[in-house]
């Protein structure tokens, strides 16, 4: 049996198209095990990868074209839908109280369709996921007590599992999302290497 790690923030349009993809590996692998860790991205590019601040305030401007396309090829491929960051009414968005959220969903058993309803509600609809109501909306889609989702995400214990996961991803060697370590030690960055992970469980 194999293990992946799966790091993620729901912030980035790459880390939807990458949840995605392993969800459907995770289907032609019944027996792959899979864990999911929220964490903060943006932690990670402060610590390890300003470069990211820096490519958006003087973006090469081919380069910028061209990655519109490409996101729209990969949303096409996976089957979803993507709104463009250049068109979202937020950009970047607070994610923090949303992935805060997602250890509340990883302990009742919803992590899949919480974190798919939070990428969609963002990516696909423009919904602004740092503001309460459009987090009481996805809450209410995936069946999670309000009261105590809202409570919990003000704890401090899970405020400190959120920068925990960030703060080990850093340690692991990553810079961005999604990364995903396979069976421990063998990393991989970004939604499109699935096809490499899949190669080394057995796959096509």
């Amino acid at each position: 049996m194999h293990k992946l790690e799966f790091f993620f923030d729901c912030s980035s349009p790459w880390t939807y198209l990458g949840f995605e993809s392993l969800q459907q590996m995770a289907a032609r692998h019944p027996d792959l095990e899979i864990s999911y860790h929220p964490f903060l991205v943006g932690g990670v590019f402060n610590t390890v990868n300003p470069s990211v601040y820096a490519s958006r305030e003087n973006p090469v401007i081919p380069k910028q074209r061209y990655a519109k396309k490409d996101l729209q090829d990969w949303a096409e491929f996976v089957g979803i839908k993507i709104i463009h960051m250049s068109e979202l009414p937020v950009f970047p968005v607070n994610s923090v109280k949303a992935m805060r959220g997602a250890f509340v969903a990883i302990e009742k058993g919803c992590i899949v369709p919480y974190a798919r309803r939070v990428f969609e509600r963002y990516w696909s609809e423009g919904g602004d996921i740092s503001q309460t109501d459009v987090l009481e909306g996805i809450v209410a889609d995936v069946g999670l007590d309000k009261a105590e989702f809202f409570e919990k995400i003000n704890d401090p214990a899970y405020k400190d599992m959120l920068k925990d996961n960030t703060t080990e991803v850093i340690e692991r060697g990553g810079y961005g999302t999604p990364t995903m370590f396979l069976d421990g030690g063998d990393m991989y960055f970004g939604n499109d290497r699935f096809p490499l992970i899949e190669a080394k469980i057995g796959g096509k």
